[in-house]
């Protein structure tokens, strides 16, 4: 078992004990997610720290999502669950970028591999997520990586 799926069982337990609904209800659903993405495929198999986190960040995502959506159709309420649900996930990933740092990293991987044109967005998008390497979306990459190249 991973290191981080263990974290997070052990989070899950502790908030169970200190009757924490929201961090129990939170982490019992990444912990469904991660074993849902265990048993896809042929076979059941453990997954690496890097498959959880991918795991934990899809669904931070869908929590930062629904919460927009929720805000937008005048719900606050439930924005405000989905909110905190994406805080509570948010603890088990790693920080995220500032802009500044997210534009030196894109201009360094566009530099190394001598991209220059629209032509190329593809292969610049791929050298652009592994300097990035999970620490900021990939919306944000792509447009930066857009900007660069003066898309």
């Amino acid at each position: 078992m991973s290191t981080l799926k263990d974290r997070l069982t052990a989070d899950m337990r502790s908030a169970l004990k200190a009757r924490d609904e929201l961090t129990t209800s939170t982490l019992r659903m990444a912990l469904a997610a991660v074993g849902t993405a265990e048993v896809a495929g042929k076979a059941k198999r453990e997954l690496t720290d890097d498959e959880v986190l991918a795991v934990l960040t899809k669904e931070a995502k869908k929590r930062r999502e629904a919460a927009t959506a929720f805000a937008d159709a005048g719900r606050a309420e439930q924005a405000a669950k989905e909110s905190a649900e994406g805080e509570v996930l948010d603890r088990y990933l790693p920080k995220q970028l500032s802009d500044a740092e997210l534009a030196e990293l894109v201009s360094g991987a566009l530099a190394a591999g001598g991209f220059t044109g629209k032509a190329q967005m593809g292969p610049a998008m791929k050298a652009a997520q592994a300097a990035v390497a999970g620490q900021a979306e990939g919306g944000r990459v792509a447009s930066e990586v857009r900007r660069q190249l003066a898309l």
